[in-house]
């Protein structure tokens, strides 16, 4: 793995992660997808994201498996339901995750995603776990531009480290404002769903594309959103095999005719668009 990405403090992390929705729910498949993670971290995949929201903590509770005893080399990312981003719910939930994944801190810990509580309010909970020690630093998913700016605006906003985003060749809204919002600020954007939904993987283009390389569609469909700077993919770890093909991913290199071509199939955004939320 040499591709990295790097945080506004100096951190440095993969560019290719390892997602885990959905994760741990089905108690037939936890062998499986617990070698699949062990896999990617023996490949250099050491971003893992996972979420309290995810199998009600059953993913939290699979990552923990998979990383004790390697916790010096995981950079692990969890994300707060909105309902529990108060001050006086947040140092709860985070307790739980840590203790759900068998750890004392947190690597980046995400608001999943704006809800009742006020931004302000959820900002001074952060701020207090990381003056605990219980996370390193925080973040955000899926928040737009608008909400964005409106969290610098919010004492202690700029310390925001990080948004998750969906985004894929068939959700490109957030190249037009959004993602040069966030690279000028040295902001990562983390792109889940990168493998998009609704058949994107067999479409005739990509299916070309693939096979002009010598490659997987999975593998075009992630090259396309990890040639953009500032962005970490997280795709789903549901197998030794799938980790395998998205580590290979990196090795794809698109040539002008290919960028063109994809263009005009997944047109780039030409003008302001509601995000894309999944």
């Amino acid at each position: 793995m040499t591709r990295l990405v790097t945080f506004a403090d100096g951190t440095t992390v993969p560019a290719l992660g390892q997602g885990t929705w959905e994760l741990g729910d089905d108690p037939a498949l936890r062998d499986e997808q617990q070698e699949a993670l062990a896999r990617g971290l023996d490949l250099g995949m050491s971003l893992i994201d996972t979420a309290e929201l995810y199998g009600d903590g059953r993913s939290e509770r699979l990552v923990g498996e998979v990383i004790a005893g390697r916790r010096d080399e995981v950079f692990i990312v969890s994300k707060v339901k909105p309902e529990n981003a108060s001050e006086m719910k947040m140092m709860l939930s985070c307790e739980k995750s840590l203790e759900r994944l068998g750890v004392e801190r947190l690597d980046l810990y995400l608001l999943h995603w704006e809800g009742r509580v006020p931004l302000e309010e959820t900002v001074a909970a952060f701020q207090e776990l990381v003056d605990e020690g219980m996370i390193a630093r925080w973040g955000v998913s899926n928040l737009d531009l608008r909400a964005m700016e409106a969290l610098m605006q919010i004492e202690g906003g700029e310390d925001c480290a990080a948004n998750q985003l969906l985004y894929n060749l068939g959700s490109r809204g957030v190249e037009f404002d959004l993602l040069p919002w966030m690279q000028a600020r040295d902001m990562p954007m983390m792109a889940y769903s990168p493998l998009g939904r609704g058949g994107l993987l067999e479409h005739p283009l990509i299916l070309d594309i693939a096979n002009r390389h010598g490659a997987e569609p999975a593998q075009v469909a992630l090259a396309a959103v990890l040639r953009h700077d500032g962005v970490i993919a997280i795709p789903k770890a549901s197998s030794v095999e799938h980790v395998q093909a998205n580590a290979d991913a990196l090795e794809v290199q698109f040539d002008l005719e290919d960028l063109e071509r994809l263009d005009r199939a997944f047109p780039p955004p030409t003008q302001e668009t509601p995000l894309d939320i999944i």
